[in-house]
């Protein structure tokens, strides 16, 4: 009888700390260099914003592939140096509105010099925290990540927060590594931490509608995926 408690007590343990790892989701910490105020932006476009990024690479297929339509709103989360912003900025047209947001000071104060250098006036930089987009409720047509989901900390409140700033119908596009891919190198394994499966099982349990894998022939080592609110 004793040794069935104990083995009741362990598998509790066990739930509670799986549980309090899924809430978490990445390990604390993981952004605290975006978010310092020496962070150099420019330095930073050199490692986003080059050939050895699958998304850079096929950064323009990936846009058209969105099939944005003239006067939507977009929230890019997780923006970075905006290297979507300019393109997404672009099929929306003057009539919309691309909400660039990111946790980085540097980066938000880029985005926003970027958008004024090159007129992009639908262009509104947005600083988030780690658990909120910090966008209103019903105010945006889609909502797009790349390379942002496996640096969310607390996960559950940011796809809430997500939810909660689509438009019913809305729809959600997903970037990431599959570290499953053929040639992924064993750091980025660590560093993402989750398979592609796990993602697509906490963003449908977060009141999302898995709607179609979107990943293009060309890309070996990244997935994309649609859900709708």
């Amino acid at each position: 009888m004793r040794n069935l408690a104990i083995a009741c007590l362990f598998v509790l343990q066990s739930l509670a700390s799986y549980d309090a790892h899924a809430q978490r989701g990445q390990t604390e910490g993981i952004n605290d260099n975006y978010k310092a105020q020496d962070l150099n932006a420019k330095e930073w476009v050199k490692r986003f914003e080059g050939e050895s990024r699958e998304v850079f690479v096929h950064r323009r297929d990936i846009v058209a592939a969105l099939d944005v339509k003239t006067g939507a709103s977009i929230a890019d989360v997780g923006a970075g140096t905006g290297l979507f912003v300019p393109f997404l900025a672009q099929r929306v047209g003057g009539q919309g509105k691309v909400y660039a947001v990111d946790i980085a000071p540097a980066f938000i104060e880029h985005i926003r010099k970027k958008a004024k250098d090159e007129n992009l006036t639908q262009v509104v930089a947005v600083l988030s925290t780690e658990r909120s987009i910090e966008l209103p409720a019903n105010s945006v047509d889609l909502i797009f990540m790349s390379d942002a989901y496996h640096h969310f900390v607390h996960y559950k409140e940011m796809l809430a927060s997500m939810h909660k700033a689509l438009k019913p119908g809305g729809q959600l596009i997903v970037i990431d590594f599959d570290i499953e891919a053929k040639g992924v190198e064993a750091w980025l394994v660590e560093h993402v931490g989750e398979k592609k499966s796990v993602f697509r099982k906490q963003i449908e349990a977060a009141g999302f509608t898995f709607a179609k894998d979107m990943t293009l022939p060309a890309m070996k080592t990244s997935f994309i995926y649609r859900f709708t609110k």
